[in-house]
């Protein structure tokens, strides 16, 4: 496999990390169960936009608006440091193109085409990957309880996705959605250890808008082509209203969120948000759409939050 290959990442010794104070620490621990419900409203978006509004003039209208009102309020900082952006300017095209247009538009496009249980599956496995490649390349520090909390994290997820009958899972069949989501998966994992790898001196907010401008660079192609087909919809209020919740729940506040927990308590922790999200989905799902919780829900749910509880927990023990 190609993960072999690579040599352990180090950090940038130009941009050293400060000293974190236990109060941060604190509410980065804090703030980490607010991030799934912003990107519930994602799940959300992506069910309404088919037939109102195209992948990737969804996503690019997303990005293009949380950039600019970032780079606005980050704009003394952004000027200070420009000389140094500059010199990473296609680090941030890269992260653009990972976080923003195939965990953007790809998985706009994977709803399209497969099953909320298949994207449910199919997204649980970034995570993993993120907690494994933070103790290969990252040298992150992860014990045995915490290798533990994962594997009872994916229990959960799969508990719930398939409502408690496990023999759901011979019926997963893949079609091209479950290929964009796949990507959009490995894409998250590799976005959140390039963020991590490749400190930063700028604020969480000044970060975001410069991987924003570079994720919109990227997908204007793409989007100038779906605007030519002759079966793209017309923008109308419903698709400026899906864009706008889009850039301001799980664009703005989840992408801030997760940038600024990843960069105080370390990649491996942050990614478990993402078990948590059926969770937050079927509570969503109750709350708004009138759908019942049922056993499945629950057990699914103690299994998640354990696991989550033991990753993110202080451990002393070796890994």
């Amino acid at each position: 496999m190609w993960i072999w290959k690579l040599t352990p990442l180090q950090p940038d010794p130009t941009l050293a990390s400060p000293e974190i104070p236990n109060s941060q620490i604190q509410l980065a621990k804090l703030m980490i169960w607010a991030i799934p419900m912003f990107w519930t409203v994602n799940h959300i978006v992506a069910r309404k936009a088919p037939g109102v509004i195209t992948p990737h003039v969804l996503a690019i209208g997303r990005w293009a608006l949380v950039g600019i009102f970032l780079a606005w309020l980050a704009r003394v900082e952004l000027k200070a440091n420009w000389d140094v952006l500059r010199t990473h300017i296609w680090r941030y095209i890269l992260l653009g193109a990972l976080g923003m247009w195939v965990c953007g538009a790809g998985v706009y496009q994977a709803g399209i085409s497969t099953k909320m249980m298949n994207i449910s599956l199919i997204y649980a496995s970034s995570p993993v990957m993120i907690a494994v490649c933070s103790v290969l390349w990252l040298h992150e520090p992860f014990s045995k309880r915490q290798a533990l909390g994962v594997l009872i994290a994916i229990l959960g997820v799969v508990h719930v996705v398939v409502q408690g009958e496990w023999t759901r899972l011979a019926q997963v069949v893949l079609v091209p959605g479950d290929l964009w989501i796949l990507a959009a998966s490995l894409a998250w994992a590799a976005y959140s250890l390039l963020q991590k790898h490749w400190r930063s001196t700028l604020s969480a907010g000044a970060q975001l808008a410069c991987i924003c401008a570079g994720g919109v660079l990227v997908m204007v192609p793409f989007t100038i082509w779906e605007l030519l087909q002759a079966d793209t919809p017309a923008l109308g209020r419903d698709a400026f209203i899906l864009i706008a919740l889009a850039a301001l729940f799980p664009g703005l506040g989840a992408y801030w969120l997760y940038g600024w927990v990843q960069k105080t308590i370390g990649a491996s922790r942050v990614a478990m948000t993402l078990y948590l999200g059926p969770l937050y989905a079927s509570v969503m799902a109750w709350l708004v759409l009138g759908e019942g919780i049922g056993l499945h829900h629950v057990v699914g749910g103690v299994l998640i939050l354990s696991g989550v509880g033991l990753v993110m927990s202080k451990q002393h023990e070796s890994t």
